[in-house]
């Protein structure tokens, strides 16, 4: 037998000796019995980590895995969170979940929670993409929220997002505070089961046409769709939450000759026609291109299973679809919205827009061109919904986004919202249709202009207890042992935000960061390179993003210089492998 840590035993009799029901005893009595406790291990060697955004793991009986009791004991250590914020308050929360195996089931146990503690829930009748949460919270005036949900990770998992009441992912100070409030739910039998139906008020469909009026505010060029309302657009929500409501701002904004995957159409959790639910991976989108081929489509959208990310693919010119980046998608649109702002004479020094610290620097440099500013914030669009509600009555926000295919447009939601974006994107596709040019016609013009910016991203996986170690291994030797060049080229700049430090290679000089803290490593190259390693929040992942770029003479050398940027990253991946 397996020699196991004593603690991780003791860990798991506890479970069982409390008050959980009878299948789940069986499932840890059978993990105990096993001769191999691998999985025992991974079970209970640690409590799911209620980090800054919630609660994400594989579903599973035990301390380490989304469950009804991990889902109960966050929801109780939330609800004492609001009790003690607003007391004497009467408290409403939102709660809706997307398609993935026991959501209903997870979303009715933190609904239940809620009202035992008598908290009023504000409940989606059906699942509803992300966005629809935060919309409702600010509309309904919820003092927060929850969205059950992986977003695109593989089937077994689930999660838990956490929402404030101004609509965004909980922020400081509230996610340290409430993140030692479910600290202290140690037991399930902490949790306050008695639930109150009473206190329970469904969201009913018709809700969808307040969310979507908002959508349809954002749109700059009614009459070039109006030219194009019959351009073939292809649509799936690979089995997620967004098959009634990215065609429904489709068709708000004009759009008439929409065509939907039939068998991504309906909701799944197991997801059973792609290997990932991720829109960023184009195997999860061959079905739409496909379709996309037969129908002459002018564009293809995705989203992922909860409805906050969009993927767009356009023709190549040979018959096929180019999938465009999160970079490039977030490029064009910030292009397209301050071109047409500036044509309606809305840009008068009050504006700005938001990036993120691992996302194209071409959209500070587009925003530069513009004169708007663009602030720079962590990964998370909590920290774009913090910055807009700081200069909230002050600076009107336009659009922020991140290079991982998240988009928001205006701020009547706090979050990523894959309607808005999708709607929007097909307002350019459209626009400059009129004009005779095609999305890379518009992509070169802006690489003319600002610069040819090329980006890619790896993510390496570690499963388990020793994958995580790995990783903060792999991060501590980046910090102990600065690399002085990478792939041949000289490191300039290394930006520590963990520790917030700048260092200054080239004049040896050591500075202070102003950003909140968080595990990220960035490298500065002396040819303009930059590379970002961050550990994943909710799962053991570490993620590299590669950003290059060149100045581009003219339209004819855009693929020579497209394979010498493509050479350089190729170079820094190896590097980084």
């Amino acid at each position: 037998m397996t020699n196991t840590d004593p603690m991780i035993i003791a860990k798991a009799e506890s479970w069982l000796n409390s008050n959980i029901d009878a299948k789940s005893k069986s499932d840890i009595q059978a993990l105990l019995a096993s001769p191999d406790h691998t999985e025992l291990i991974d079970s209970f060697y640690r409590d799911l980590e209620f980090g800054t955004g919630g609660l994400r793991g594989v579903m599973g009986v035990g301390s380490n895995r989304m469950n009804v009791y991990t889902i109960a004991m966050a929801t109780q250590g939330l609800a004492n969170y609001l009790l003690k914020c607003f007391p004497g308050e009467v408290i409403s929360v939102a709660i809706t979940h997307d398609c993935r195996i026991n959501n209903t089931l997870f979303a009715d146990t933190t609904a239940n929670v809620f009202t035992a503690n008598g908290i009023k829930v504000k409940y989606y009748r059906e699942m509803r993409p992300t966005p629809m949460l935060s919309f409702a919270i600010r509309h309904f005036g919820c003092k927060s929220g929850v969205m059950v949900t992986a977003s695109h990770n593989p089937k077994e998992y689930n999660g838990y997002k956490a929402y404030w009441s101004d609509g965004g992912q909980v922020v400081a100070p509230h996610d340290v505070n409430i993140i030692a409030e479910v600290q202290k739910i140690t037991s399930v039998d902490d949790v306050n089961w008695n639930k109150n139906d009473a206190l329970i008020e469904f969201i009913e469909t018709d809700f969808d046409f307040v969310y979507l009026n908002e959508v349809k505010k954002m749109s700059l060029s009614p009459n070039e769709i109006m030219l194009q309302k019959d351009m073939p657009i292809v649509f799936s929500p690979i089995h997620g939450a967004s098959g009634k409501t990215v065609p429904a701002a489709l068709k708000i904004y004009g759009f008439e000759n929409i065509h939907i995957v039939k068998e991504q159409a309906e909701p799944d959790g197991n997801f059973p026609t792609v290997i990932y639910p991720n829109p960023e991976e184009k195997e999860a989108l061959n079905m739409a291109i496909e379709l996309g081929k037969k129908v002459n489509a002018e564009l293809v959208l995705a989203c992922d299973p909860d409805g906050d990310r969009y993927a767009a693919c356009v023709p190549d010119g040979n018959g096929g679809f180019e999938l465009l980046n999160g970079n490039q998608g977030g490029s064009l649109i910030t292009y397209y919205l301050l071109s047409k702002w500036r044509e309606h004479g809305k840009l008068t020094g009050d504006q700005f827009m938001v990036n993120t610290i691992v996302t194209t620097e071409l959209i500070n440099e587009i925003c530069a061109g513009f004169n708007v500013i663009c602030y720079n914030v962590l990964t998370g669009f909590k920290n774009i919904a913090a910055i807009i509600k700081e200069l909230e009555g002050k600076k009107q926000f336009i659009a922020g986004g991140e290079e991982s295919y998240g988009y928001m447009v205006g701020d009547f939601v706090r979050d990523k919202d894959a309607n808005s974006a999708a709607a929007i994107f097909a307002e350019l596709v459209a626009y400059y249709k009129t004009k005779g040019q095609s999305v890379q016609d518009v992509l070169a013009e802006i690489y003319m202009e600002y610069g040819f910016y090329k980006e890619h991203l790896i993510s390496v996986t570690k499963k388990g207890k020793d994958g995580a170690e790995q990783i903060q291994a792999l991060m501590a030797g980046y910090r102990n042992d600065k690399p002085s060049e990478i792939n041949g080229v000289k490191v300039v700049k290394i930006v520590d935000v963990k520790e917030s430090k700048v260092f200054d290679l080239k004049n040896n000089t050591e500075s202070v960061l102003e950003m909140d803290k968080s595990n990220v490593i960035q490298f500065y190259l002396e040819d303009g390179s930059k590379i970002s390693a961050r550990p994943s929040g909710t799962e053991p992942k570490i993620k590299y993003y590669f950003s290059v770029n060149e100045k581009l003479p003219n339209r004819d050398a855009y693929r020579a210089v497209e394979e010498s940027l493509d050479k350089k990253i190729q170079g820094l991946m190896t590097f980084f492998s």
